[in-house]
């Protein structure tokens, strides 16, 4: 049984600014919580008992937020870099923190997948494998680490090419055996998919993939933040942490739309599918919001169009302004 697990949440997210200007991407709202409590309680469903959050970026929000984990039915602690480290020098890092034994998830930090958890671990068990790697086929792979198979075995890990020869890429969620983490040099800038993959395939190691079709996304731009939400929102996409949010009472599902039950909506305001309305909000008379985000706190005027749009906690939009695509508030920009 695995009961460890790190959660790679250092990363700047270039592609997502402004929105990660002041916020950290892994802990930007997606269907009406972080995105890393996505995680989590998907760690912590599968049976994992602790699980070290690696970071590094904006480290200082993730502890205030999390605390000890005891309020999400998990122990969590934090590793901080100094100074960012690349994926294999932060797993290393994170990973002085881990207490037990048997086998480690590592999960990156911008991925959304409904992929279950202990079928991977019963395949990496099964299988002997020092690492096994979630996998998922994509139309494009060029943005992603490629892999070539024989079975379940992995044959090849080439990260990011202009002509990839399969179109079966890393979907950013790992078993490592324990002993794996002596591979990764102390204190170095590593890529686990440049360089420690490779290596250990070149060394004759054993990497398995866990393929699977289920539902995968990779957050990393505003548009794929957009459909995040509104996955999770139609059901398209499952997570136990929104069930849990649904459950709670503080949000309900309207017309495909997610709205704070503290949220105030204007006499013929429009709240298309795909919207999240935040905690505070207030919606003006005549106002359309159409798969966009509304931060906690803020009023929309009345008679505004948004169509996918961002708008950053406490800011105000003036009534009759129309946007589509843009982002308000963030940075301190309105």
């Amino acid at each position: 049984m695995s009961n460890s697990a790190i959660l790679l949440v250092g990363g700047f997210g270039t592609r997502l600014a402004p929105l990660t200007e002041l916020t950290p991407k892994p802990m930007l709202s997606v269907a009406g919580i972080p995105f890393t409590e996505h995680q989590i309680v998907k760690a912590r469903e599968a049976g994992i008992t602790e699980i070290v959050l690696a970071t590094s970026y904006l480290a200082e929000v993730f502890e205030p937020y999390f605390g000890d984990g005891e309020r999400f039915g998990i122990k969590i602690s934090y590793a901080v870099e100094e100074k960012a480290l690349g994926t294999g020098g932060a797993i290393l890092n994170a990973s002085k923190s881990l207490t037990g034994d048997g086998p480690v998830f590592i999960f990156n930090g911008d991925v959304l997948s409904s992929h279950d958890l202990r079928s991977q671990l019963a395949l990496h068990q099964k299988s002997g494998a020092d690492v096994t790697l979630h996998l998922t086929e994509v139309i494009d792979a060029r943005a992603f680490g490629v892999v070539e198979m024989d079975g379940n075995r992995i044959l090849t890990f080439n990260e990011k090419m202009e002509n990839p020869p399969t179109k079966i890429i890393n979907a950013g969620c790992y078993i490592f055996n324990r002993q794996v983490f002596e591979r990764i040099p102390d204190g170095q800038v590593v890529s686990v998919e440049r360089e420690t993959f490779p290596e250990l395939l070149a060394d004759g190691a054993l990497l398995s993939g866990y393929l699977d079709s289920s539902y995968w996304l990779d957050i990393g731009t505003p548009s794929a933040l957009l459909n995040a939400t509104s996955d999770l929102i139609s059901g398209r996409a499952h997570s136990i942490a929104f069930e849990e949010l649904l459950e709670g009472g503080a949000y309900q599902r309207l017309s495909g739309s997610l709205i704070s039950t503290s949220a105030k909506i204007g006499e013929g305001a429009q709240i298309h599918s795909g919207s999240l309305i935040s905690h505070g909000a207030t919606v003006g008379a005549g106002a359309t919001i159409a798969g966009s985000v509304i931060g906690a706190n803020t009023r929309i005027g009345e008679n505004c169009q948004l169509v996918n749009t961002f708008v950053a906690a406490n800011s105000e939009i003036p009534a009759g302004f129309l946007a589509s695509g843009q982002f308000f508030g963030f940075s301190g920009k309105k």
